[in-house]
């Protein structure tokens, strides 16, 4: 398992889920109940997700400092990065330039770039601050245009920031990113494969996650996931599903007054 921290970013979950398309259980835990949650899990890694606060602000979201004092591999991404710079020691502050899209990364040797083909390649960034001096023991692996420090790892320690999202689609290599980390964790990735087998075994979960006499309400958009998901609910519980149609904005013209 690897147990990943949530700043608030609107992709933590999406992290979640790209770490279990290769093969490993997450659990989506709070800050404040994170090192607790770790001394009960026992997660073979630990990743601090990104989040819309300034690491220096007052009352910015942030963890008990022991988390980073135990043998547990860690990966910070963006929010992530920063936080875990700031608590070692190191300096984070406005970048010179807020992104938001796409950007050209130059990388150096490094465990988390094992395997990428390619030096230099496309990130995203989501980001107005930026990870300017690395704190002691650590090393700049990754550098962009405007930002110093893209990348920086504590290969001792097993500890590793990036500012950009691997978890994005628009991020090149950020699979393999990712399953460099599940890596480094010492845990073996593979490949999730959606077949019959598996779309039944979800299914068997939703019925045992719901008692036989209830009724479950789902809010159905028509988009791929809110679908997706109405239909796998619908086959464990049939008729005890009711789906209210929330006009989202996103359908294509005509379809909502066609429904």
């Amino acid at each position: 398992m690897i147990v990943i921290v949530d700043f608030g970013s609107q992709t933590t979950h999406l992290i979640g889920r790209r770490i279990r398309e290769l093969g490993v259980r997450t659990e989506i835990v709070e800050p404040e109940k994170a090192l607790a949650k770790i001394a009960s899990l026992k997660p073979a890694g630990i990743i601090l997700s990104g989040g819309p606060a300034s690491v220096y602000a007052s009352g910015a979201p942030t963890v008990d400092p022991q988390i980073f004092k135990l043998d547990i591999p860690l990966l910070g991404i963006c929010y992530g990065e920063q936080l875990m710079s700031h608590m070692l020691g190191g300096q984070v502050k406005p970048g010179r330039k807020k992104e938001y899209g796409p950007a050209e990364i130059a990388t150096t040797s490094s465990d988390l770039f094992t395997g990428i083909p390619k030096t230099t390649f496309t990130v995203w960034m989501s980001h107005g601050d930026e990870v300017q001096q690395a704190p002691t023991g650590f090393k700049t692996v990754a550098t962009t245009k405007t930002i110093p420090h893209a990348a920086i790892e504590n290969k001792t320690k097993k500890q590793y920031g990036i500012q950009f999202h691997p978890e994005v689609v628009h991020t090149q290599f950020g699979e393999m990113v990712l399953s460099n980390f599940i890596t480094i964790c010492k845990l073996k990735t593979k490949k999730r494969v959606i077949n019959e087998a598996f779309v039944n075994d979800i299914v068997e979960d939703i019925k045992e996650s719901i008692p036989e006499k209830d009724s479950v309400i789902c809010a159905l958009s028509g988009g791929v996931d809110s679908s997706v998901a109405a239909l796998l609910v619908h086959r464990a519980i049939g008729k005890r599903l009711t789906c209210i149609y929330i006009d989202s904005g996103l359908m294509r013209k005509g379809e909502t007054d066609d429904l």
